[in-house]
């Protein structure tokens, strides 16, 4: 019972300090690279069993930040046209940028998914891979079942920038 209280604990924490919990956001990201959550771990210089624990709430939090600036150069590059479309080498180079980078995070300059400036970074290359009215419609078709993609299409077919 004590571990169920801290799991929960824990993933209300995920999502007070990174917008959802981090399982959903790294199974997201397994499905989009076709990759394994070992795989996964890898990539972002984590122990698959760390990982793990992250995901279910069994930890609350990544505490190496240059771990998760890894995280979110992957949610960033899902958005590469080559990588959105499921293209074999445009997946590998992706991944392959990511395992070799060393990001230099601190509090200044760590980006946050799902702020102002993460959906401005989004806009642009949403408008090179569809044209606004097709932004728009697939907006709609989302409305449904994912209402923060489909405000997030159309901020970005409208050109929201300010």
């Amino acid at each position: 019972m004590a571990e169920n209280s801290n799991v929960q604990r824990n993933l209300a924490l995920q999502r007070q300090w990174y917008g959802e919990p981090l399982g959903d956001r790294v199974r997201r990201l397994v499905v989009a690279f076709r990759i394994s959550q070992a795989q996964l771990a890898e990539v972002l210089g984590i122990s698959a069993p760390m990982l793990s624990q992250v995901m279910s709430g069994r930890r609350a939090k990544i505490g190496n930040p240059s771990v998760l600036a890894r995280l979110v150069m992957l949610e960033r590059k899902v958005l590469i046209p080559g990588v959105a479309a499921g293209d074999e080498d445009a997946i590998k180079q992706a991944l392959e940028d990511v395992r070799q980078s060393r990001p230099s995070v601190g509090r200044d300059n760590l980006p946050v998914v799902g702020s102002a400036n993460g959906e401005e970074a989004a806009w642009p290359v949403l408008r090179e891979v569809a044209k606004p009215g097709e932004l728009a419609a697939a907006a709609s078709l989302l409305e449904g079942r994912y209402p923060a993609l489909a405000q997030l299409l159309r901020r970005a077919a409208n050109g929201d920038l300010d």
